[in-house]
């Protein structure tokens, strides 16, 4: 590949590439299962149609339709595989959006409409974003997080990935650094640093080519932070790599393309959140994914992610001023006492224990507070020693 920038003496990448042959080792182990297969057009089609048959059927028998969703916001249908993340069991519990009833009847006409979009959008092969159906109806649907939610327990119920619906979502992730691809509508795009940025494609499925000779992939949780790496040129400094934010919490597409990059190329990645509870919550959802997307973890969870920084034991390491730090609030603690909580800590020791010094000292640091020691200190000096000398857990 035509990349120009020259990064670091190969010795710099010793015990990134180590990491890397073991992941890779790991895979010919067997561990964990692929993504699972898409679903055609017609059998999503054939899928709708069954729905409204069901409820012409309950209809013609002077019944009250009802619709019969999984339901994603109950721990006791999530299992844990270290290998896959959060995903759904198979005999989950249920609940019913009856048509009869004054809770649940607007919820019902609801879903139907939506139903109906995907299926124009499905037998014309034509794409909408959540925006475009949130606007036919904006007074109808309320806002925005309805048809978020909606389309979400549509796709859980048909049992296809969303983007078989032929939704997207508009990306808010923006990429940069050693890598190329094609778009579904022939544009070439080169994510090398420069002025400008890449946004993360709004339809993942469609790009194809991908190209690079990235060492690794950086996964920054702020896009400030983000910024600030490209403009102390930390691509180059460090090239060849990727770098990616979700601007936060990650939106579908950016979880998707960060799959895509581990299942293309089988790149170390690693996360650099801030020490607080938000920011390891944020580094769970790429890794192990999330409880109300769980039915669609075999296609966005990426389980061999690292956590490189900022650790809460960085900040005693690095005497970090505890002026510099926050304390916890109330829904900090109640944050952090969740995620504690959850099935996968118990395979992820190092992690519990960089918590547990969270919540003893009861205080979080942004990345930021890492400039009190010198303005580029993280690009200069942080990261590079982490990745060359294996300091990720």
């Amino acid at each position: 590949m035509a990349f120009a920038p020259m990064g670091p003496e190969a010795s710099f990448f010793r015990v990134l590439d180590q990491h890397r042959v073991s992941l890779i080792e790991s895979l010919k182990e067997g561990r964990g299962e692929g993504p699972r297969k898409e679903a055609s057009s017609s059998e999503v089609l054939t899928s709708i149609e069954n729905i409204i048959q069901e409820i012409i059927t309950s209809l013609a028998r002077n019944e009250a339709p009802f619709l019969t969703l999984d339901n994603r916001s109950n721990w006791e249908n999530i299992k844990f595989e270290d290998s896959v993340g959060l995903q759904m069991i198979h005999h989950c519990t249920t609940k019913k959006i009856k048509s009869d009833s004054a809770q649940s009847a607007q919820r019902f006409a609801l879903i139907l409409k939506i139903l109906s979009m995907i299926y124009k959008l499905v037998q014309s092969n034509t794409y909408a974003t959540k925006r475009d159906i949130y606007y036919t109806d904006i007074q109808l649907f309320g806002n925005q997080s309805v048809v978020d939610n909606i389309i979400n327990d549509i796709s859980c119920m048909l049992k296809v990935p969303r983007r078989n619906l032929h939704i997207l979502s508009t990306s808010k992730g923006l990429i940069a650094g050693n890598l190329s691809y094609i778009e579904e509508d022939g544009t070439k795009v080169n994510c090398t640093c420069g002025s400008t940025v890449v946004a993360v494609p709004s339809n993942i499925q469609g790009i194809r080519n991908l190209a690079t000779d990235a060492k690794f992939l950086l996964i920054v949780e702020k896009d400030a932070t983000f910024q600030r790496l490209l403009d102390d040129n930390f691509c180059n400094k460090l090239s060849p790599c990727i770098i990616i934010t979700g601007k936060g919490v990650p939106d579908l597409n950016t979880r998707l393309l960060v799959k895509k990059l581990w299942d293309t190329f089988h790149l170390p990645i690693f996360t650099l959140v801030d020490a607080d509870p938000h920011g390891i919550e944020i580094m769970c959802i790429y890794k192990y994914g999330s409880m109300s997307m769980s039915f669609e973890a075999h296609n966005l969870t990426v389980p061999t992610i690292r956590w490189l920084g900022l650790l809460p034991s960085d900040i005693e390491r690095l005497n970090i001023p505890r002026g510099t730090l926050i304390p916890l609030t109330k829904r900090d603690q109640m944050k952090l006492d969740s995620i504690l909580k959850r099935p996968y800590i118990t395979s992820q020791p190092f992690w519990k224990k960089e918590m547990e010094i969270m919540a003893e000292l009861k205080m979080k640091a942004e990345i930021q507070a890492l400039t009190f020691i010198s303005s580029d200190y993280l690009s200069r000096v942080y990261l590079p020693n982490k990745l060359q000398f294996g300091g990720w857990i």
